[in-house]
């Protein structure tokens, strides 16, 4: 007899009202015949939540006849977001439509059991069929990702605190990965990693569906970088150009004015028609909330969208922060539009995803990294790309951000992004205690797209910065020593002292790309060269100010054109020749 028990198939049915000899016979039936089984113990259990017929679990699957998911199922089909109405009648008549139309699709799902649980880590085991990255339920209505997949067990990441989650409570699967809802909704809101609003202002409705992972667009799908996605920053438009569709690292020591960076290159998208999305991982909310109100303060929530894991959200939300958000920066690629995605910073990230690999029993590798961490970050990144034009030619351009420590560019992150992406900008922190903001190392930055991101204008004042900058600093070494300099030297000295005052920029003041050629136009002509270092960001200011007021002529052509042909730069050198004048002349009747 307790042969014969083991061999059976247990099954449990839950109902609202018990069944009829007739009903669970014919459930008995089914269950032989869906499982090749010669007897079946049927354990039964009464749930009024179900509102009306059965679930049935057994061999690790679930069968779902109830009214509650014949119910969910209608509310579904009825809340389809892609239809739109002009008329109550149309939403009558619609409803009408999809009511006679309404056919339910019984739910067959596997689940199984809670192995083990702890530290946002659910061990599950009886899921025979799940896959990599699926989307799993369970009975107390927390969600988990699938991570790792062995012979008899699964690894799963918890999307929230595990809370009142225990061993042996039942998991289901969904056949989903794990997606977030997509949509212009997104736009001017703060959210966490899972699309659910932080700000208050009530849940974000999407129109779409997108997975957070996603295979990058192939080659054939994507056209040169051409276009260029302008800072605002003097210093990186005219020696690191950044181009749509592009990925620039930016990476530096910890209050070195990155995130300052990306934050001045959100307000410079301001009427560009280029749509900003700010991934902030493992932050403090106070730091986010600050950049938040500076955004609001510079008018720009209403093109950006705000995506934030922090510190104290645990570590699978912190892994799946910056998926999400490429996620809904990819809808929008896919509508033509222009995207720049700020991922700050990937190192928490890369922290996040090392406790989740190790509270899994990966094998640590280097730095006590998982060995796929250069996958991790590669099939991010990879995700950014300008797209063809036989496919909108919309754009996502990225600006991973990377902590290193003491400079150290050569440990293991660090160099895995430095490789995966177009070009670094690094801030140094020894020119930033020196006072130069931002402190861009001009020997370790580069830009591999370079001047194909640059308008001709730009192009051409901007040549011979970054060889005059390099000499300036070897030149700089003599003046240590006491040396005596001839009048050359002294000249180049005070032509790249200028040059250096020059680059000094403000936070959250990014300027045109007409300024900054005006700038630079004038600067290449030795115009502050002859300034005290103290002067020259004053000079420049008012030279701007200047020929905004008097010459805007010069402004409109070069916003226009984006070229500097040789008839303008006369233009701007005698701009800068009367502005002199007339600030000497100034000078003198304040003197009396």
């Amino acid at each position: 007899m307790k042969d014969a028990q083991e061999k059976a198939l247990r099954a449990s049915l839950l109902f609202v009202h018990p069944p009829t000899k007739e009903q669970e016979e014919g459930i008995c039936q089914f269950l032989r015949e869906e499982f090749g089984a010669q007897d079946v113990i049927l354990d039964k259990s009464q749930d009024p939540s179900l509102i009306g017929g059965f679930i049935l679990r057994a061999g690790g699957r679930e069968f779902d006849w109830s009214m509650r998911e014949q119910l969910s199922q209608m509310r579904q089909k009825l809340q389809d977001g892609s239809r739109k109405f002009h008329e109550p009648q149309e939403v009558i008549s619609m409803l009408h439509e999809d009511i006679a139309a309404f056919q339910f699709k019984n739910k067959d799902r596997e689940f199984g059991t809670v192995k083990s649980v702890g530290d946002g880590i659910a061990v599950l085991e009886g899921l025979d069929h799940a896959m990599y990255g699926e989307v799993v339920i369970f009975e107390n209505g927390l969600k988990g990702m699938v991570q790792d997949i062995r012979p008899d067990e699964i690894g799963c990441m918890l999307f929230g605190r595990e809370g009142t989650l225990s061993v042996g409570m039942q998991v289901a699967s969904t056949g989903k990965r794990a997606g977030i809802q997509v949509g212009e909704r997104y736009l001017g809101r703060v959210v966490d990693a899972l699309g659910s609003p932080l700000d208050g202002k009530g849940p974000v409705e999407g129109v779409d569906f997108y997975p957070i992972e996603r295979d990058a667009p192939r080659i054939l799908d994507r056209k040169p970088v051409s276009k260029p996605l302008e800072t605002g920053i003097l210093s990186i438009d005219s020696m690191f150009p950044i181009g749509r569709g592009q990925r620039e690292l930016i990476i530096g020591d910890r209050q070195t004015g990155k995130t300052s960076i990306a934050m001045d290159t959100i307000l410079n998208q301001k009427g560009k028609d280029v749509i900003c999305i700010y991934v902030a991982i493992g932050q403090k909310a106070g730091a986010v909330a600050k950049q938040v109100h500076n955004l609001e303060k510079g008018g720009a929530m209403d093109y950006t969208i705000v995506l934030v894991s922090g510190a104290s959200d645990p570590a699978s939300l912190q892994y799946i922060a910056p998926y999400s958000g490429t996620a809904i920066a990819e809808y929008f690629m896919h509508q033509g539009k222009d995207v720049l995605i700020i991922y700050d910073d990937l190192s928490k990230h890369a922290v996040a995803y090392r406790a989740l690999s190790l509270l899994l029993g990966r094998a640590p590798g280097r730095e006590a990294y998982p060995g796929d961490v250069f996958y991790l970050h590669s099939r991010l990144l990879e995700r950014s790309s300008a797209l063809s034009d036989e496919l909108g030619g919309g754009s996502i351009t990225a600006l991973p951000i990377i902590e290193t420590l003491e400079g150290d560019v050569a440990a293991y992150i660090p160099t895995n992004v430095i490789s995966i992406t177009d070009g670094q900008i690094f801030l140094e922190s020894d020119l930033f205690f020196e006072g130069m903001r931002p402190a861009v190392n001009v020997g370790l930055s580069v830009s591999r797209v370079g001047g194909a991101a640059q308008t001709k204008a730009m192009k051409k004042v901007s040549s011979r910065i970054r060889i005059e900058l390099a000499q300036y600093r070897e030149m700089q070494v003599f003046t240590q020593f006491g040396a005596d300099l001839d009048e050359d030297t002294k000249e180049q000295l005070a032509y790249g002292s200028s040059l250096m005052e020059l680059l000094k920029q403000p936070l959250g003041h990014p300027m045109s790309m007409a300024d900054e050629v005006i700038s630079l136009c004038a600067a290449s002509d030795r115009r502050f060269a002859d300034k005290k270092p103290a002067d020259v960001k004053s000079c420049q200011l008012g030279l701007l100010d200047y020929i905004h007021k008097v010459h805007p002529d010069i402004v409109q052509d070069l916003q226009r054109k984006k070229e500097l042909d040789d008839d303008l730069r006369e233009r701007i050198l005698d701009a800068e020749s009367s502005y002199r004048a007339e600030t000497a002349k100034k000078q003198v009747t304040a003197n009396g």
